[in-house]
């Protein structure tokens, strides 16, 4: 338990592949559906992010499975689709009569850009996304969804004027923003950053990651909450792959944390959870079963 707001403890997934198989032991032999699967992670943890949604949109009536195999009070946490947060989108990933409704100039093209579409293009993309959440959101069940911007979102009126476009179109939902420059939270800048978060309803991702290269940045615990809700993502610390081109995700975020690592961190939720009225603890270090297994060791250690 946790003074203050409620900590839920979460996975970012829980179909990756070196989680499935036999050598994880996450999953017994007689759960092998998709059904089973979800049925069983959430007898385990309160809370999932949906990476999938961050490949291609998601459709009403997976969502509604979700809210069908899962207890009345498991959330989930959705990861905003590429398009919409300034990453190379690939051309496949859309829809197909907005990739028919394309100028040649894009689809003739791997991947495109949220600007380079026309605006009734990217507004309908928006529409599918946000109602597509429907049958989450009116179970209870839809968590927060989350912007998480690249390396090269640099802070300036230009993307704040963007971040708030983005939350105009998920008005009825609660929103997280993940950085992945380390200039928003600069000395001079952290506390514009955190106060424009605060002033628009928006829960600022604090991150546990390798240092050292463009897109670390500091795990910064706010001395103020900025929405009722707070989140913090871990990703471990492996920095020689942080920013390696050609590897799996997995292979990425090969990073099982110590005891005493996750003590420290787990310091850090409780900070979290005196400004906020929920605190979302998710595990990104999905290779095999260290994310499951640091996830049911930190619910331990906040129960201590």
């Amino acid at each position: 338990m946790t003074e203050g707001g409620r900590a839920l403890v979460g996975t970012c997934g829980w179909t990756d592949p070196t989680l499935l198989s036999p050598e994880a032991g996450f999953y017994p032999p007689e759960v092998k559906t998709a059904e089973a699967r979800l049925q069983f992670y959430a007898s385990r943890f309160p809370l999932v992010e949906v990476d999938s949604t961050y490949y291609a949109l998601p459709n009403q009536r997976t969502a509604g499975l979700w809210v069908e195999r899962t207890p009345e009070d498991f959330l989930f946490d959705i990861k905003a689709y590429a398009l919409f947060t300034g990453h190379p989108t690939p051309v496949r990933s859309l829809p197909r009569d907005i990739r028919e409704a394309l100028p040649a100039e894009l689809s003739g093209k791997p991947s495109v850009y949220h600007d380079k579409l026309r605006s009734e293009l990217r507004e309908e993309v928006w529409r599918r996304f946000a109602q597509a959440l429907l049958p989450l959101d009116s179970a209870g069940k839809l968590g927060l969804v989350l912007l998480q911007f690249p390396p090269w979102f640099f802070p300036s009126h230009e993307s704040r004027e963007y971040i708030l476009e983005a939350r105009a179109h998920l008005l009825q939902y609660r929103v997280a923003v993940e950085f992945r420059n380390a200039s928003w939270l600069a000395p001079e800048r952290a506390e514009r950053t955190l106060g424009f978060l605060r002033d628009n309803g928006l829960a600022y991702v604090c991150v546990d990651g390798p240092q050292g290269s463009r897109s670390s940045l500091p795990l910064v615990v706010p001395t103020f909450g900025t929405a009722p809700v707070a989140v913090m993502r871990l990703h471990g610390h492996n920095r020689d792959n942080w920013e390696k081109k050609g590897i799996t995700a997995a292979e990425r975020f090969r990073y099982l944390y110590s005891e005493e690592e996750l003590r420290e961190l787990a310091g850090k939720v409780r900070e979290l959870a005196q400004q906020a009225q929920e605190v979302h603890v998710l595990f990104n270090n999905c290779y095999a079963d260290y994310a499951v297994r640091n996830g049911s060791q930190m619910q331990k250690l906040l129960e201590e």
